[in-house]
């Protein structure tokens, strides 16, 4: 079986260009990890809205660059196939610049960086206190895995330069 990605943007952010390459991308990412039957779905946004979720569901009254909420429920489509819905990942556009920019990457790479750690969140990966800092080695699994899985996708394009 594939997987089911489904991709929005907030209504009130126009629609980025790149948008359709990002199904394609994580398709590639869930091949390489062996997830099969799954399903997610990946919401673009402002700050604001992040903000808003960042202090709904964390406390913490300010805008991140990716969040993600696990679900873990499961399915039978109409072809009764089961998928299991392993949640939701939410990223702002707004912090996408910003982050290449401090990262000294081009948006492309962080981009596929915000998706790969919000896939590795949905699936129970957590980095704990640490986080990805420019120029230090990571050391915990989940951010070690996240540097090898971008290394092996670093020849896909989500966001054409």
């Amino acid at each position: 079986m594939a997987n089911r990605i489904l991709v929005d943007v907030e209504e009130s952010c126009p629609v980025p260009p790149w948008i359709e390459n990002v199904e394609p991308f994580l398709q590639k990412l869930f091949a390489l990890c062996a997830y099969d039957g799954e399903e997610c779905s990946v919401f673009f946004c402002s700050d604001a809205y992040i903000q808003n979720l960042n202090r709904e569901y964390r406390n913490i009254d300010e805008a991140t660059d990716v969040l993600s909420f696990e679900s873990g429920d499961s399915y039978k489509d109409e072809d009764g196939n089961t998928w299991l819905s392993i949640g939701d990942i939410a990223i702002s556009l707004d912090m996408l610049p910003k982050n290449a920019a401090y990262f000294e990457v081009p948006e492309d790479e962080e981009l596929k960086r915000l998706l790969v750690h919000g896939v590795l969140h949905l699936h129970g990966y957590d980095h704990g206190e640490e986080h990805v800092q420019k120029d230090v080695e990571p050391q915990c699994e989940m951010l070690k895995k996240q540097k090898l899985l971008l290394a092996a996708l670093a020849g896909e394009e989500v966001k054409p330069k």
